[in-house]
């Protein structure tokens, strides 16, 4: 499964160079699913924290959906830009990325606390762990599929 997901993704960061943004949402959804797959093996959540962390986690995807948005629209800046790059150019793309990275760490710390008080820290420790992992090897990928600024 994770083979599957480094190649969708991998796929997916060359596709937003060219454009296709149809494709880069078929393939979001297919990562979706395997990420929720591999979230319902692992948590192990009882019958009463199942319905709890499921609302909660689709409100956290949602939210989180949004600044995948705003990456890609990103990566679309910096592949626009790749060939004629200038300083000030890829000054305010870094800080664009910055920010982008600052507001994923707010996410995740606003449902951190929604899920340690609604189930216990154990389990919202146990669910950004494995949310991380994932979230990294997707990192992993498509950062390997950008070029760097020549």
């Amino acid at each position: 499964m994770k083979r599957f997901i480094l190649i969708t993704l991998l796929g997916m960061a060359t596709s937003v160079a060219y454009g296709q943004e149809a494709y880069v949402e078929l393939l979001r959804s297919d990562v979706k699913a395997d990420k929720v797959a591999i979230i319902t093996e692992v948590m192990q959540l009882s019958d009463d924290e199942g319905p709890v962390f499921w609302r909660t986690y689709r409100e956290y995807e949602f939210e989180f959906s949004k600044l995948g948005d705003e990456r890609l629209a990103l990566i679309k800046d910096f592949a626009a830009h790749f060939e004629s790059m200038t300083d000030e150019k890829a000054k305010e793309l870094a800080g664009q990325s910055f920010k982008l990275e600052g507001k994923r760490t707010k996410l995740k710390k606003k449902y951190f606390k929604q899920l340690a008080k609604a189930l216990s820290p154990i389990t919202a420790a146990k669910f950004f762990q494995l949310d991380n992992q994932i979230n990294m090897l997707i990192d992993l990928q498509v950062a390997s599929a950008l070029p760097l600024i020549q």
